[in-house]
């Protein structure tokens, strides 16, 4: 039987995968290609989470594609800004007209006689399948699950009598204006719902574990507005993206190599937004050096002004149960509330969920060992985007879907149908995938993810000059062999039903 065939299918129609559409469109406008999407909207992350003052945590310039300057005033933007300016790509270059909405890739098996990945599709609507062929696979689908978000077997949880949100699956008719709120998590997404919800909640409270570093910054950045107003557009959105991309590898460098006294001024900016009584060891000294785990951003100290008006308050404590009415708290104090946030994180999978096969032998993505941190070791023409933990997710996006084009290119220059990463030596030392992040969801789902090797080409760098270098600039074809097709496939104009 004989299956629509691509060149290239890019799984996922969010910020990466509208990006890496547009850079295979310009850059090899003869590629046929289409984007799988599951849901039935562009935004991949920007439209799934709605919860009150949804924003990012890094700022546009570097989020932000870097051949479509960002034009809104606040550099820390919120959702459904970015969510319109993802929208926006794609309807401006034609990438929407490649989406295949309602589409989840459940099985990719690669042929190496014909060069060609056999995908099993599920259209999401009627649990239909189908099938198709493609010569690349990129995927572009995230690293969590957007049916599935994480909550703890909190004792008692089911004798809560309040309403109980998870913020990925946020209800567009919850009324939360004169509640009891109480927020259960520290992250970036609990310090964003705390000042966001106390505008109209009675009071809000953030439950915590154990403290994060904050830090504020401000949520206009004047000198790129200066900028704008004197240059064009595209020169000033390249400079101030160049100036903010220096700025964070400065900082985080400084931080990681000086973390003794990145605490002590992190804890002095702190403690200076919050005043004089504020108990900032308790709630806002972490165990753990700067960049161990993210930091979390927060637009003009929006969170430390929640807490000095009295809107919003923080307790640091280790939940003993619910109850009917709130939290019961290990200490003895009982948190009274309407309605519980568990914004306590993500569920990690790899390749969208998807499972496959290389020429017969089924693939363990575990147990992959990454090639450039985008490729994997004896996998064919399969790559995948996973963003940067210390800078903006997007700077290492655009370098994934750059280096996938020269990949391409290169095939197509000699000949060549597929590019297989090879294994690294077999005394290569290995470590985890994001070996220098430690947060909750990455160690709850360290199980899930690649590994990564000690030498090049197998390292995970989060360094953006070392990826421009090796990416941008170096070869293409280190410890990476190439082949054709020796059988002959014909082609179809249609999908063809499992």
């Amino acid at each position: 039987m004989s299956y629509e065939h691509l060149d290239v299918l890019i799984v996922g129609a969010g910020l990466s995968g509208i990006g890496a559409a547009a850079r295979l469109q310009r850059e090899l406008p003869h590629k046929s290609y289409a984007i799988l999407e599951t849901r039935d909207a562009v935004g991949g992350t920007w439209d799934l989470f709605r919860y009150p003052g949804v924003r990012s945590d890094s700022d546009m310039y570097t989020l932000g594609y870097d051949a479509k300057p960002w034009q809104h005033e606040k550099a820390i933007a919120d959702g459904w800004t970015i969510r319109e300016y993802i929208r926006e790509a794609a309807a401006e270059n034609g990438i929407d007209k490649h989406i295949r909405f309602g589409h989840k890739l459940i099985r990719a098996d690669w042929d190496t006689p014909t060069a060609r990945w056999l995908l099993e599709i599920e259209l999401v609507n009627t649990g239909d399948r189908l099938k198709m062929t493609a010569g690349f696979l990129h995927f572009c689908s995230g690293y969590y699950k957007y049916d599935e978000g994480y909550t703890p077997d909190f004792p008692g949880i089911d004798d809560f009598q309040g309403t109980l949100v998870h913020p990925q699956f946020w209800p567009e008719d919850l009324d939360y204006e004169g509640k009891r709120v109480v927020i259960i998590g520290s992250g970036a997404t609990a310090m964003t719902l705390v000042p966001a919800m106390a505008e109209k909640a009675a009071h809000v409270t953030m439950l915590q574990r154990s403290p994060t570093y904050v830090l504020s910054r401000p949520a206009i950045d004047g000198l790129a507005q200066a900028m704008d107003r004197v240059m064009p557009d595209a020169v000033a959105y390249g400079l101030t993206r160049l100036r903010q991309l220096l700025l964070t590898e400065i900082s985080y460098g400084l931080m990681t190599r000086y973390p003794k006294q990145a605490r002590a001024l992190i804890r002095k900016l702190t403690a200076s937004q919050l005043g004089k009584n504020f108990d900032v060891d308790t709630h806002f000294k972490p165990r753990y050096n700067p960049w161990e785990e993210r930091l979390c951003l927060v637009p003009d100290g929006d969170l430390f002004k929640s807490l000095r008006a009295g809107t919003s308050s923080i307790v640091t404590d280790h939940i003993k149960a619910f109850t009917e009415n709130g939290i019961e708290l290990e200490s003895g104090v009982t948190l009274e509330a309407d309605i519980i946030v568990t914004a306590t994180g993500l569920v990690l999978q790899g390749l969208g969920g998807a499972v496959g096969s290389i020429d017969g032998e089924e693939m363990n993505f575990a147990d992959a060992i990454t090639y450039r941190g985008l490729m994997f070791a004896g996998v064919p023409n399969l790559a995948t985007t996973f963003g940067y933990t210390n800078a903006s997710w997007t700077l290492k996006a655009d370098l994934i879907s750059a280096y996938v084009c020269r990949l391409l290119k290169h095939m197509d220059r000699n000949g060549y149908d597929y590019a297989v990463p090879e294994h690294p030596p077999a005394n290569e030392p290995l470590k985890p995938f994001l070996v220098s992040l430690q947060s909750g969801y990455v160690k709850r789902g360290k199980d899930l993810l690649p590994q990564q090797g000690v030498s090049e080409p197998w390292v995970v760098h989060q360094n953006y000059w070392v990826d421009m270098k090796n990416m941008r600039l170096g070869p293409v074809d280190v410890s990476m062999k190439f082949g054709s097709a020796t059988a002959q496939v014909s082609e179809s104009n249609e999908l063809a039903a499992v």
